[in-house]
């Protein structure tokens, strides 16, 4: 036996009524037939191709399924936590729906990959197979909870190698430093999948790297052993409760198995080592302790083994009758349906009066949604700090008006600032919140991996879920700033599906944009052309609740003889180009503001090039993989036949960013360039 930390105990033997233990050793048996059954669905062909097998966890997972309390609680399993979701309150015919991958799978409908249980009603999640990266959700929803006085506790599950994960030191870190009720179970059976866990870290137990943090407690406990297991976690979510600060439960288990039905733990592991971890088999124990103790006896515990065996046959001829999901279905629930507009259907104006600031655009806008919403949040690096407000001063006076509970800072760490917003928008449907997701484009890399989440939590979930979030990036170059300040990432983001995308290059259009953006479902990405905040050119009337729906460019500019495509700070420059190419030899060039890269408005764009039978691409970022392939594309797709010259592009070239001014002008687009590429066009 390991030499555990001790807890406060609750639950023993003698004090345990029979009708619990009774119930406890029914999951658990019905638990281990389902998790044997599991790779028979494969063999047959039917599904369950992947299945992780949870033998050897059973009683740290039946404990975090009886300590969950429904309508308080919110729980995120990982793809080994079948007792923990059947312990939870599923059923056997829920679990086999989810193996096997049926159209009324409450996690995904078939969606995503089998061993991912979820009852989003009951505030199971759905998570990723992005191993650990939900801890940052539980995260965000514990940092609700706290928010809201709302008393209940985010509970994570995970396999102890995926906390080497960075992303599980930045939740850890960040719920120690806001004290929030969450409970991170590491379920350590030794592996991650082959590697052994002294591979991952230097201490035998990876929840001792974080014993020096502050506002955290850190319990060990026998993850085979049932009361031990109860009692850890019925602690950990009192301490979490009471205390309103994290804790770690580091449950010590076996692997009995194999990881999963695609690993073969023959080869890395000899046949001492296999025995010895099936003569650990906690299901085994608890029999014996039970039949030892005189209170069952062998006979009572088979008819319950017989009575599992029977739920399980019966759910799974419920779940084989179950419809399989229509692939027509591929297309529902890629993104929720968006705010439209009321008032200005094409986000288009011809009001008059003072012109503002692209910056003070995005400051009142953000401040007239907060007093629209009071549950609206921001958050990120530099937010708020006495009269600061954000690296560029967009959120300037926010935190004074709205206090430190709506707009507060983040720590350096972009993956935990999306992350935790995913989770908190888990909270309530009605919750918007606005992140900064990093001070420059070129930062914004860390949290690709919780973009990606938030752009297929919808879809993934079967329309359960979606993030609410609004996520600013100020991009682009034309400021001296060189590498790792001057990038653009539409051409990057545009092919993921689930998220929108839009670049404003006016200060209307900052203001309509960003409020369509905050009043919408699921997760949109703001991309601020940050040469253009106190840009005179940038400078707009703005009507009172301005709005822009997404998917609508906008002519800046009319023309008859060469349509220009473009957005962000390039708007300007063909603008500037345009003029002067009409006052030197009279054509009549039509400037095309995109506005919104995703979705994108194809008929907007192929009125236009109907209408001068010639195109030119421009934007900032690169021409090599930029995004202006996907408009050649469709011009030449869609509207070949109107063209009288081929569709050209203009951009950076294919380099980094220099800082000297005068390699940044070498690489990216101006004014010059778009003269001449406008004059290429017309020739041709």
């Amino acid at each position: 036996m390991l030499n555990l930390n001790k807890v406060t105990k609750k639950y023993t033997l003698k004090n345990t009524d029979k009708n619990t233990l009774k119930t406890w050793y029914s999951l658990l048996s019905l638990g281990r037939k389902l998790d044997e059954r599991a790779p028979n669905y494969l063999k047959q062909a039917i599904g369950w191709s992947y299945h992780a097998p949870y033998a050897g966890h059973d009683a740290i997972q039946l404990a975090i399924g009886q300590v969950f309390t429904l309508g308080e609680d919110h729980l995120f399993p990982y793809y080994r936590d079948m007792m923990t979701a059947l312990s939870a309150g599923l059923s056997a015919e829920e679990i086999i729906l989810n193996g096997i991958s049926k159209a009324t799978d409450l996690a995904s409908g078939g969606r995503h990959m089998s061993n991912h249980f979820a009852k989003p009603e009951w505030n199971i999640h759905n998570v990723s197979s992005c191993t650990g990266n939900h801890v940052l959700h539980a995260v965000g929803v514990a940092r609700a909870m706290n928010r809201y006085k709302h008393k209940g506790v985010a509970f994570s599950s995970q396999g102890e190698s995926s906390v080497s994960e960075g992303y599980c030191y930045e939740a850890i870190n960040g719920a120690s430093n806001e004290k929030l009720p969450v409970v991170f179970v590491f379920q350590d059976n030794g592996y991650g999948i082959s590697v052994p866990k002294e591979d991952q870290t230097a201490n035998e137990f990876v929840a001792d790297n974080f014993s020096g943090f502050k506002n955290l407690r850190i319990i060990h406990c026998d993850g085979k052993d049932v009361f031990d297991s109860m009692n850890a976690m019925t602690e950990a979510r009192k301490h979490a409760l009471e205390k309103q600060e994290p804790v770690i439960v580091h449950a010590h288990c076996v692997r009995i198995h194999s990881h999963s039905n695609s690993d073969k733990h023959e080869l890395y592991r000899d046949e001492k080592e296999l025995a010895a971890a099936l003569a650990q088999d906690p299901l085994v124990a608890f029999q014996e302790t039970l039949i030892k103790n005189k209170l069952f006896t062998k006979k009572e515990l088979q008819e319950m083994d017989e009575e599992a065996k029977k739920q399980m046959l019966d759910a799974h001829k419920l779940a084989m009758k179950a419809p399989n999901p229509d692939p027509e279905s591929i297309f529902d629930f890629v993104l929720p349906e968006p705010h439209r507009p009321e008032g200005f259907p094409e986000g288009t104006h011809s009001e008059t009066g003072e012109r503002v600031k692209f910056i003070d655009a995005l400051n009142s806008t953000l401040k007239a949604e907060f007093r629209h919403n009071p549950d609206t949040f921001i958050w990120g690096q530099d937010m708020a700090n006495k009269e600061k407000g954000g690296i560029f001063n967009v959120s300037k006076g926010m935190q004074q008006e709205f206090g430190k509970e709506r707009v507060f800072n983040g720590p350096i760490a972009e993956d935990f600032i999306l992350g935790t917003a995913n989770g908190f928008s888990r909270f309530r449907d009605d919750i918007r919140v606005v992140v900064e997701g990093a001070e420059f484009a070129d930062y914004f890399w860390p949290a690709m991996e919780q973009l990606i989440e938030c752009s297929h939590d919808y879809w993934r979930s079967n329309g359960a879920f979606a993030p609410n979030v609004t996520i600013r990036i100020a991009s682009g170059g034309y400021i001296g700033g060189g590498l790792y300040h001057s990038q653009n990432l539409e051409g990057s983001l545009s092919p993921i599906p689930g998220i929108r995308i839009v670049v404003p290059a006016f200060a209307d259009d900052a203001a309509g944009l960003l409020r369509t953006c905050m009043r919408s479902k699921g997760p949109s990405v703001f991309l601020e052309p940050k040469a253009l905040y106190n840009s005179k050119d940038a400078m707009a009337v703005i009507p009172e609740d301005f709005e822009v729906p997404f998917g609508k460019c906008r002519v800046r500019r009319e023309g008859s003889d060469l349509t220009v495509l473009t957005y962000g700070n390039t708007v300007h420059h063909c603008l500037e180009a345009a003029e002067r190419i009409a006052s030197e030899d009279g054509s009549s060039i039509e400037v095309v503001d995109l506005r919104s890269i995703s979705p994108l408005d194809e008929e907007g764009i192929l009125k236009s090039v109907a209408k001068t039978n010639r195109c030119l691409v421009v934007h900032e970022d690169k021409v090599f993989g930029g995004f202006g392939g996907e408009l050649v594309g469709l011009v030449n797709e869609k509207g070949f036949e109107m063209l009288d010259a081929p569709v050209k592009r203009l951009g950076s070239t294919f380099t980094p960013v220099g800082f000297n001014r005068i390699l940044e002008k070498a690489t990216l687009p101006n004014t010059d360039k778009v003269v001449a590429a406008m004059r290429d066009s017309l020739a041709y």
